[in-house]
């Protein structure tokens, strides 16, 4: 009997390194020396198997939405569409972009309730979450610092803001912020009303109502624990799931926010601009290389894992200029990562208004340019004071539209500087707006892995866990 041999080249195969009936394909293919003796090396010839489907990463459709909406967005720009098209492309992309960020909103608050209730009732170890509160605010407090004073360092080494022109009349302005006091700031954090809370997207107040229901529940007596935890922990894997159904859309919106922010303002706007928003980029890596690098190889972070974890969240919060569209995808890639949950939710959205390391940078370079651009000669010991009031201020206006130029009118008028160049600075704020919030999600990631390690809790394996946990329920 002739040996029949598998064909190389059939079209629906591609080489694979294991025998054939081990796949579960057919029989095993053999291989014959020219005298028909079968070889002893034939289970060692790679064979033919049927090709897997190739599936691309949430990451990768972003970056390709992204490109794809900077080009189309150039191309508005540049008038390559008719007024009325691209009026109407415009319209289509702001509209694609705001249904994802109107998801998401709709996410956060109850995925925030849900799993630090179910983190902080399921172990009853009320000791524990004051204590990891405790770690959480001095990691903020010292690395929003280091922040600030990058972003001193950097505006004061290129000086971007002198030569600077005032514009002429017609400037787009923000309305006067009102004054705080640390009185109106310390309530700020407290809710009157969860249901506003919520509605207003009050992050932090949020936390705060969740830690306290999460503690009541964990002094409650058993038997009525066990009726209300199974089901506040089934609303938090059906809040995760929502998050995933949400996130197919997010290449689609990606594209249409990065459409819509280059086509609105075209390339021109840089001007005389582009050596601030060239500062703030440099500042953020210097900040990314010698801050959270450092920090992650002091608590032994697996960096290599943490990138991956953190870059589909990270490039969503770019594309979108909006922690909140991050915030979800944020939780459950660290969670994956090894952070356990009741740490994840309780870290990232309360570093969501005190730990936010790209905003805060921001927030130093603008405030030095407005005097720079303004012929003001500010001494040290002035901008050192600048800078801890600035510390102070950015706590409290979490979830304030365009908060970090409100943050610098109200920090003009406390030191005497003009409002105009603040005007001028909105024309490339989205352009910076983008790299700041990145950064900000990628801090608050690292914040949640740096309290895990400090609690010894973090899991270096997680899928290793996962297999044993799966195997000990079988």
């Amino acid at each position: 009997m002739t040996p029949c041999l598998y064909s190389p080249f059939d079209a629906d195969a591609t080489v694979g390194v294991e025998p054939r009936a081990r796949l579960g394909f057919g029989p095993r293919v053999k291989s014959f020396h020219k005298s028909g003796r079968l070889s002893d090396k034939a289970l060692d010839r790679p064979i033919l198997r049927k090709p897997q489907n190739m599936k691309i990463s949430l990451t990768g459709a972003i970056v390709i939405a992204m490109i794809i909406g900077g080009l189309i967005g150039f191309g508005i720009a540049e008038h390559a569409f008719s007024a009325e098209t691209a009026s109407a492309l415009l319209t289509t992309f702001d509209v694609l972009s705001k249904i994802f960020l109107k998801l998401i909103k709709t996410i956060v608050s109850p995925l925030i309730f849900a799993t630090l209730v179910v983190g902080i009732a399921g172990h009853s170890n009320l000791k524990q979450v004051g204590r990891m509160g405790l770690k959480a605010l001095v990691y903020f407090e010292v690395v929003t610092t280091l922040a600030l004073f990058i972003g001193l360092a950097a505006i004061n080494f290129t000086k971007a803001g002198v030569g600077v022109s005032k514009p002429e009349s017609g400037a787009e302005t923000l309305a006067k912020p009102p004054a705080q006091s640390a009185s109106d700031i310390v309530l700020h954090v407290f809710p009157d009303n969860i249901a506003k809370s919520v509605a207003e997207g009050q992050v932090l107040q949020v936390v705060v109502f969740s830690l306290l229901f999460g503690m009541g529940l964990a002094m409650v007596d058993e038997k009525h624990k066990a009726k209300i935890l199974p089901v506040i922990e089934a609303f938090a894997e059906t809040m995760f799931k929502f998050t995933k159904i949400v996130m197919y859309y997010a290449p689609i919106a990606v594209g249409a926010a990065m459409a819509y922010a280059i086509g609105k303002m075209g390339v021109d706007v840089l001007g005389n601009l582009l050596k601030l928003v060239l500062t703030l980029y440099g500042a953020l890596i210097v900040f990314l290389l010698f801050v959270l690098v450092p920090v992650a190889l002091i608590f032994r972070i697996n960096i290599r894992r943490f990138i991956k974890a953190v870059s589909e969240p990270a490039s969503l919060a770019f594309a979108t200029s909006a922690s909140e569209a991050a915030l979800p995808l944020a939780m459950e890639r660290m969670e994956k990562f090894g952070v356990p949950r009741s740490v994840v939710s309780f870290v990232i959205p309360t570093g969501y208004s005190f730990n936010l390391d790209g905003s805060t940078l921001y927030l130093a370079l603008a405030s030095i340019f407005v005097a720079q651009a303004a012929n003001i000669d500010l001494p040290l010991s002035t901008q050192i004071i600048m800078m801890v009031t600035l510390m102070l201020t950015s706590k409290g206006v979490a979830g304030v539209p365009r908060a970090t130029l409100v943050i610098i009118l109200g920090t003009c008028a406390q030191f005497g500087l003009p409002e105009w160049p603040v005007a001028v600075i909105l024309g490339v704020d989205a352009i910076m707006d983008m790299a700041r919030t990145a950064v900000n999600v990628t801090g608050n990631c690292l914040a949640s892995a740096v309290v895990a390690r400090w609690e010894g809790v973090l899991d270096d394996n997680p899928e290793a866990t996962a297999a044993a946990r799966l195997a000990a329920q079988a």
